[in-house]
């Protein structure tokens, strides 16, 4: 091969190599600007904390996608109790960002110790009940009354009468066939407790309590278990929610809701901004369409019981004029002297 021919075809090499490394770099620019493009940036992400049931999760987790399509919004369930306690200990360092389905009387503590944002130019709090709103740093979610609740298949399996008190759970008929929410862990519990504390007084209340544990089969760290004890079998009896109870019922589990003498239990729960949160739009964004829309939707679906002023809703197969137990003194103090006394 004579020169001239050697160089030329090192020229072309050369050319060849150059357009190749050309297009290879084009392409990576292409592919990296496509998959940038496809992933777009991260969503803002809320987190809410909530001790709703699943089902009611399940709702308004369906609806933030739907309203908010641009965020991540992430319920995170924690039962009542460790709700309270993990906002207690991190304070407004904590990663939620909202509070919700929070029993009132941790509300009025965690308020108290300065975790939540006052709410006075976010919520409009006329259009409650007086009773619902004691505070403005959390707006009402719903009102959870409480019942005696019956599955029946196993009353009639288990040859049962069906109790017409709170006496008649004593009962040795009923061992271990009991179920009720641990007042130390939950909302739901706590309020059985206080009820018969107020209609009978604390000696006799906490005798009672005493005696109805030789036949409770456990008492259960969440409002929820009663009723999830009682769909199972596992249970005849469970002190628990009202509303649950017919959305069992609906589902077509053969559930029996009384109320004894003393009336339902009841309390009211409560969702917040954590301080400082206030200030992020989008979080302010997403509070106002839970505390407004979804919180009627859910009360319209779910919770009937009242919290609005001017708005009633009627729910298949729910009990009709209520007579609710006295629920006075429902504070942080007395709650703390209760529960130190509940020793189950």
């Amino acid at each position: 091969m004579n020169k001239s021919h050697r160089d030329g075809t090192e020229k072309n090499m050369k050319k060849t190599f150059r357009n190749i490394t050309l297009f290879a770099l084009a392409l990576a620019m292409l592919i990296g600007t496509t998959l940038f493009a496809g992933c777009g940036e991260a969503k803002k992400q809320i987190i809410i904390y909530t001790s709703a049931e699943d089902f009611r999760i399940t709702y308004m987790q369906q609806r933030m996608k739907e309203q908010f399509p641009d965020y991540d919004v992430v319920f995170e369930y924690k039962s009542s109790g460790n709700h309270a306690a993990i906002l207690k200990s991190a304070g407004t360092n904590v990663e939620a960002h909202i509070s919700h389905d929070i029993e009132y009387g941790y509300a009025a503590e965690l308020a108290a110790l300065g975790v939540f944002a006052n709410l006075k130019n976010t919520v409009d709090f006329s259009v409650y009940t007086e009773d619902a709103i004691p505070d403005t740093y959390y707006a009402p979610v719903y009102r959870n009354g409480g019942a005696i609740i019956l599955n029946m298949e196993v009353i009639r399996e288990k040859n049962l009468d069906v109790p017409t008190s709170y006496e008649d759970l004593l009962d040795p008929q009923y061992k271990n066939l009991i179920s009720m929410p641990n007042p130390k862990a939950s909302g739901t519990g706590y309020m059985f407790l206080l009820s018969l504390v107020n209609a009978w007084g604390e000696e006799k209340a906490f005798e009672y309590f005493d005696k109805l544990s030789e036949n409770v089969l456990s008492f259960t760290s969440s409002g929820s278990g009663p009723v999830n004890a009682l769909v199972g079998k596992e249970v005849a009896i469970g002190l628990g929610m009202t509303f649950q109870a017919v959305q069992q019922i609906a589902d077509g589990e053969n559930l029996e809701i009384k109320f004894f003498e003393e009336g339902s239990p009841y309390t009211l729960y409560g969702q917040a901004i954590v301080a400082g949160k206030e200030d992020d739009p989008a979080v302010v964004e997403v509070f106002e369409f839970l505390s407004t829309t979804l919180t009627k939707e859910v009360c319209e679906r779910f919770c009937p019981e009242k919290i609005y002023n001017n708005k009633d809703f009627v729910i298949s197969n729910y009990p009709t004029d209520i007579t609710y137990a006295d629920m006075t003194n429902n504070t942080p103090e007395r709650k703390a002297e209760l529960l130190e006394k509940w020793t189950h």
